[in-house]
């Protein structure tokens, strides 16, 4: 069985925002090959790994992409304006450190003549340290791509890092699978492309796949900060979640309570997740062609779509467990 930190710490560390998600696919091909029985890319950028079996067939999603910025304009000073890739909370970006594709690093900052109220994104930059556009231009164009900078550490159980949303998960399906020696089902280990832009490539992946069921594995908020928003009944270090509904789906029955049977089997405590913002792959599986039942596992994680994320390691590993029975037989 392979190490969950050392997975996630090394997949948190690869460059991969939505479409440029090419090295992430890269380093899950070496990690998975061992235990896979066919390992293929679509022309979409999604990785799809299968451990064949004979009974029904299963697709489990966990998106590679994150957000991040794609560069716009580049002002006569030399500043570079930039757009959103998936969801940015403004409210999370200044002083934050980031790095393009090519390895040029950056600060986001903002117009300090603008109120805080009143800060819109094309109130933002990135200063990339140079005097003035030609200097920038030799290294930055419109089009580039940006991600948040950081590294992935571990304090007793808690996980900090960019982008636990959802290398995190990723990393859950390729210890998941590791965990499989042989298996009942027939089963489709999906590393999706552009979930942080629409679920694209869960959608393509389960129109192409036709599974009788789905599961995606993605991280879901906590409701146990002091003045948290809105209020949910999901801790960190209880457990993992089993997706009730969000805004994107309302589970299928039928998977609610596979994951549960399989964690009372398993001794494996969990939580409900209802979470009344965001989606995941989930909804695009259900929704695929005529629809198949289709749930989630989820990985509770605080400050999902901030530069720093947190997250407990014994979550994240009984989420591997309960999925890799709940598949298997």
């Amino acid at each position: 069985m392979l190490e969950l930190f050392d997975l996630t710490q090394k997949l948190t560390g690869v460059f991969g925002p939505s479409g440029r998600e090419t090295a992430v696919s890269q380093t899950i091909q070496e990690m998975v090959r061992p235990f896979a029985d066919g390992v293929f890319t679509d022309v979409l950028g999604n990785l799809i790994v299968r451990k064949k079996g004979n009974g029904k067939k299963i697709m489990l999603s966990a998106h590679m992409d994150t957000i991040g910025m794609v560069a716009t304009y580049i002002e006569d000073s030399g500043f570079i304006r930039f757009g959103a890739v998936g969801g940015l909370d403004i409210n999370q970006l200044a002083g934050t450190r980031v790095i393009f594709e090519n390895g040029i690093p950056g600060v986001l900052s903002f117009e300090e003549k603008v109120a805080l109220k009143d800060l819109v994104l094309n109130h933002f930059y990135i200063d990339i340290g140079v005097k003035s556009k030609e200097e920038a231009e030799k290294w930055i164009k419109p089009g580039t791509f940006a991600v948040f900078d950081g590294t992935c550490s571990l304090n007793g159980d808690t996980i900090f890092s960019r982008y636990l949303d959802n290398r995190l998960g990723c990393a859950v399906l390729v210890q998941a699978l590791s965990m499989i020696k042989s298996t009942k089902n027939d089963l489709y280990f999906v590393f999706s492309a552009q979930e942080e832009v629409g679920l694209r490539g869960a959608q393509t992946a389960a129109y192409q796949i036709e599974a009788d069921l789905g599961i995606a594995v993605d991280v879901t908020d906590t409701g146990d900060m002091p003045g948290v928003k809105n209020k949910m009944a999901v801790k960190l270090s209880e457990g993992p979640a089993i997706k009730i509904t969000d805004r994107s789906v309302i589970c299928s029955p039928e998977v609610v309570e596979l994951l549960r049977n399989a964690a009372k089997k398993m001794d494996i405590n969990v939580q409900n997740e209802i979470l009344i913002s965001g989606g995941t792959d989930t909804g695009a599986m259900q929704r695929s062609k005529s629809g198949i039942w289709a749930g989630a596992v989820s990985i509770p994680t605080r400050y999902i779509h901030s530069p720093n994320e947190l997250a407990s390691l014994s979550d994240a590993q009984n989420a591997a467990r309960l999925i890799a029975y709940s598949v298997s037989r």
